[in-house]
């Protein structure tokens, strides 16, 4: 009997041991710290690693996760400067830097972070109306940071950024976006297409205007030459004429060749016999008469008349096709 009752005891003494043991013992993850206290009084905050504590006297609190954590909290409804409510949704990444103050200086931290956030933001988009809420993202998320992490500090809290994940306007009001956006892109569409017809008008008159100062250029070059050309073949002929030194028969010769020039073509109804005719004939008849016998005229040998045209050496009109009166 007395053996069994040592045996009792002894067990009962072992569990004790054992409890004592695990409640002085804890051993603290990295990035996690432990609050403790002693008989309901905070007495220190537990680093990570072993740490020994006094049983049935200190009491460590549950642990608090150093790391930075990211919260996203359901859409709030909010209304604008323009009195439109709008959707939005905030994630909101903080940091516990303070065990001591995030466990004793508010309840529930996130449910403060949540319920601060909503009230800032509606103070801020109050402000603004749907344009610029929806286009100044930025300023609201610089706002929103500043003012939680001023009011979260003495939580031993540290706000580091605050995003706004969507802003939602009314269905009617996003119709009315979408309608004003597609007539915008159809404005700029017209504007650009207008801007590319007037430019290729532009180069296409700019082209045709080069091409016809090149064509004139090359024209009058092309002018130019041609008058070098025959410049040149006239000093050229009017050189060598004055090179064979022609005399008055020649000359009288080659004023006959070129008269039968003057008839041609369909529109000479009418053209004039030089007064100089004469004086070329009796040129050409001497030149023939010093090559030819003399012969004595015979009573039908014909003899011009005094005045004739001949002899007259003025210009009588006579008509092609005709016979001169």
């Amino acid at each position: 009997m007395e053996t069994t009752v040592v045996l009792i005891v002894l067990a009962v003494l072992v569990i004790f041991v054992l409890v004592v043991l695990v409640k002085s013992v804890r051993i603290i993850p990295q990035a996690r710290a432990g609050v403790v206290e002693r008989l309901g009084k905070y007495l220190r905050t537990l680093d990570p690693g072993l740490n020994i504590l006094i049983p049935f006297v200190d009491r460590l609190l549950p642990l608090l996760d150093l790391r930075e954590q990211v919260v996203s909290f359901p859409p709030q409804q909010v209304i604008t400067e323009d009195s439109l409510v709008v959707s939005i949704d905030t994630v909101v990444y903080f940091q516990v830097t303070d065990a001591r103050a995030a466990t004793y200086e508010i309840a529930n931290y996130i449910h403060a972070v949540e319920q601060l956030t909503t009230t800032t933001l509606r103070n801020v988009v109050g402000g603004l109306n749907l344009e610029e809420a929806l286009t100044s993202r930025d300023r609201i998320n610089g706002q929103l940071r500043g003012v939680l992490d001023e009011a979260t500090g003495r939580w031993g809290i540290r706000v580091s950024r605050v995003e706004l994940k969507a802003i939602e306007p009314p269905l009617s009001i996003q119709d009315s976006m979408e309608k004003q956006m597609r007539a915008e892109r159809e404005r700029r569409a017209t504007i650009l297409t207008a801007e590319g017809t007037k430019q290729s008008q532009i180069l296409t008159a700019e082209g045709r205007r080069q091409a016809a100062i090149l064509a004139a250029e090359g024209d009058a070059k092309a002018a130019i030459l041609r008058a070098d050309g025959e410049s040149q073949a006239i000093q050229k002929v009017f050189d060598a004429i004055h090179k064979g030194n022609p005399d008055q028969k020649l000359l009288a010769y080659q004023y006959l060749q070129t008269l039968p020039k003057l008839a041609e073509g369909s529109a000479n109804k009418l053209w004039i016999i030089p007064s100089e005719l004469g004086e070329a004939l009796r040129g050409v008849g001497s030149a023939l008469g010093d090559f030819l016998p003399d012969v004595k005229p015979g009573p039908s040998s014909p003899v011009a008349a005094p005045g004739s045209a001949a002899g007259t050496g003025t210009g009588v009109p006579v008509g092609s096709g005709e016979q001169a009166p």
